[in-house]
């Protein structure tokens, strides 16, 4: 039964990683990957705060299976990340691609940090 947990997290998961990408990209006028950097840093916040959650005793294992794995696990997207990194070296803009790499590790850790933070807060 976990396993429909997985799916149906993943099945909410990956259509909005898509719609959120496009629709942060598309107000963007810039080569730098302002979607896959929303979407990733925004699922380090949720599982961050899933995390905190769970070592204070308010999310059991179901809720990390839809949320954490199923959820995150096809919101964030660390292969597009790299895909897009290469991409940014390949056509001359190696500063965009320094920025996303240095960015997106810092804002990540950052938002992860913030939501076992505010998990605290709101459970400990």
């Amino acid at each position: 039964m976990n396993w429909l947990f997985v799916v149906a997290g993943a099945m909410v998961g990956a259509p909005l990683r898509y719609l959120t990408d496009r629709a942060v990209q598309s107000r963007h006028d810039s080569v730098f990957p302002w979607g896959t950097f929303a979407v990733n840093v925004t699922g380090c916040l949720i599982l961050g705060l899933l995390t905190g959650a769970a070592a204070q005793g308010a999310a059991g294992s179901q809720t990390q299976l839809l949320l954490g794995t199923g959820l995150c696990g096809a919101l964030t997207t660390y292969s597009t990340f790299s895909y897009e990194t290469l991409r940014l070296t390949e056509t001359g803009a190696g500063l965009y691609a320094a920025a996303n790499v240095v960015g997106s590790v810092t804002a990540g850790l950052g938002a992860a940090f913030a939501g076992v933070s505010l998990a605290r807060a709101l459970w400990g």
